[in-house]
């Protein structure tokens, strides 16, 4: 399968964050996050595993009971089930892999 960037829908989120539904199928799904500078993606958790690739931008970033600032080229990774979220210092772009796909966000 063949998924190509500017087919895919930006939805507006709120609040300066946006996503992409990328590739996804099986036990895998790839989506990109926007955030304008101070957007805030809030604490939350989820079953899924999760790792996070920064396209671009600056992000202080909680894992657990860590922050930290993350910048392009670097990746995360979210256990399932581990409170995780962000605050966006310069303009991003987040890529995040997920397994299982996040039904929730297939159903909007």
């Amino acid at each position: 399968m063949f998924v190509f960037n500017q087919q895919c829908r930006l939805e507006d989120l709120g609040n300066g964050v946006s996503r992409k539904i990328l590739a996804h199928g099986g036990n895998l799904m790839s989506v990109e996050v926007h955030f304008a500078k101070g957007a805030v993606g809030p604490l939350h958790s989820h079953p899924h595993e999760q790792l996070t690739y920064v396209l671009s931008g600056e992000f202080e970033f909680t894992i657990g009971d860590e922050t930290r600032l993350v910048k392009a080229g670097d990746t995360l990774y979210k256990q399932p089930n581990v409170i995780h979220g962000c605050v966006c210092l310069q303009p991003g772009v987040l890529l995040d892999l997920f397994t299982p796909q996040r039904q929730d966000f297939l159903a909007n």
